[in-house]
């Protein structure tokens, strides 16, 4: 596991845990490699329109660093690259679980249109 540079101080538990989370599209990326478990950087770039391939590389290094996300690189022709969540990821999407509950509450509650999820791929096994 990478050591992050962000290490605190930290005023309390959410402080330390947004700091690892804060960036539009982490959480998304967190979703994502929970919802198909191996992605490579062009599939993650599908799975999320609207975001910049500089933005991706940016948050994935960020995340690789906290130790949420694990960068696999196959040596082969093309190169070939895979990213999945490590355990440590999939606690915080674990933690993050009842603040997903939450914010489709909300969606619902307002009357807010829900994207839905790309499912012309399907999950890997």
């Amino acid at each position: 596991m990478a050591t992050s540079a962000r290490r605190g101080p930290y005023f309390c538990g959410i402080d330390a845990a947004m700091d690892v989370v804060t960036g539009k599209w982490k959480s998304l990326i967190l979703w994502e490699l929970d919802h198909y478990r191996v992605r490579r950087f062009a599939e993650l770039r599908r799975g999320l329109p609207g975001v910049s391939e500089k933005m991706l590389i940016q948050h994935l290094r960020e995340m690789e660093e906290d130790g949420l996300v694990h960068r696999e690189v196959y040596r082969e022709v093309p190169p070939k690259v895979e990213y999945s969540l490590t355990e440590h990821g999939v606690s915080l999407n674990a933690a993050l679980a009842s603040l997903g509950a939450w914010g489709t509450e909300r969606i619902r509650r307002i009357g807010a249109k829900k994207v839905s999820a790309d499912v012309a791929e399907t999950p890997q096994s």
